[in-house]
């Protein structure tokens, strides 16, 4: 493994009952990156991001390798902010006591030190009069203070990696901003890579450092995020480039991809986005591309050399206003 990498996935698999939600995948991840996991509904993200932690549904196979394995040390080198805090925080505790808790479950200190901690802590990521409100229960926070709580909770043993899942996928558009900035401040300020899976091609650009694009559980594009916005080789990046508002002036409506994803166990031959893509081909009918090396990042796409710039036309149809 390189020495500017943090953690390597290599042909990370994960199957249920012989079928296949994640086929093959292979990441890194460096020292304080932010690297940005998008794509549909079903794309495998999740499951990839609980893999890194060791926490896939009872009842998955998992294959592959992930280096090293941090699934161990859950809380000390690697830590979750779930997409649910309130389902994440007990009920029946304050949430300075779990902080705590967190603290003394990895670190031998004092009560006392391990709630100064979690009151500071707290205080870190915004939460007012934190003395006071680490004495408060879970459902007394608002939605954007508990998805702090949770981010002081997994940044508070200062992990080298932390895995965020879809963090603000409750939250209106201004507490997301708010929420996505304190989880990019807490991760830089205590050293953490941070893995955020989203399907808001907009966080990506806003936050992320590098980009992974999967579909239909494997990777169709990974590279630097300006390099892949500005200028996607893999028309699923560009379908969901299309899709944004702002791509969308001078149009009637919002282009939109066709189609649905496949389902894990009715894969497609060949190229799993072949049916929906504008470009396809009778290699992407017959043959799954490999990633490849192209314009310092890899796609997965046997027409990446043909997508028009801006990749975007594929999708869009000029319409009168």
């Amino acid at each position: 493994m390189p020495s500017d990498v943090l953690l390597s996935v290599r042909d990370l698999r994960i199957a249920f009952d012989g079928v296949e939600a994640v086929r093959g995948l292979s990441f890194d991840v460096r020292p304080r990156e932010v690297l940005a996991v998008v794509g549909e509904s079903g794309a495998g993200k999740s499951l990839t991001a609980r893999a890194l932690l060791g926490m896939v549904p009872r009842g998955a196979t998992v294959g592959g390798t992930v280096r090293p394995d941090l699934s161990a040390e859950r809380g000390r080198r690697i830590a979750l902010v779930p997409q649910d805090a309130l389902s994440a925080l007990s009920p029946v505790h304050p949430v300075g006591d779990q902080l705590a808790a967190a603290v003394r479950s990895v670190q031998r200190v004092s009560r006392k030190e391990a709630r100064a901690r979690a009151v500071a802590a707290l205080d870190r990521v915004g939460i007012p009069d934190a003395a006071r409100t680490a004495r408060a229960y879970p459902h007394e926070y608002s939605g954007g203070m508990r998805q702090r709580a949770v981010i002081a909770m997994a940044t508070i043993n200062e992990p080298d990696v932390v895995v965020a899942d879809e963090p603000t996928t409750a939250l209106d558009p201004e507490r997301q901003e708010q929420v996505l900035r304190v989880l990019g401040e807490r991760s830089e300020a205590v050293g953490a890579a941070l893995v955020l899976v989203t399907h808001d091609m907009d966080v990506v650009r806003d936050h992320a450092d590098r980009v992974l694009v999967m579909y239909a559980g494997r990777a169709v594009e990974v590279g630097g995020v300006q390099d892949v916005l500005s200028r996607p080789r893999a028309p699923y990046t560009a379908g969901l480039l299309a899709s944004l508002p702002q791509n969308a002036r001078g149009l009637r409506r919002l282009p939109a991809l066709p189609g649905t994803p496949p389902a894990p166990g009715a894969l497609p031959a060949g190229c799993a986005f072949a049916p929906r893509c504008p470009l396809a081909a009778d290699p992407c009918r017959d043959e799954e591309p490999e990633p490849r090396p192209l314009d310092d990042r890899l796609v997965a796409c046997h027409r990446a050399d043909d997508v028009p710039h801006p990749a975007i036309d594929l999708f869009q149809e000029k319409q009168p206003a």
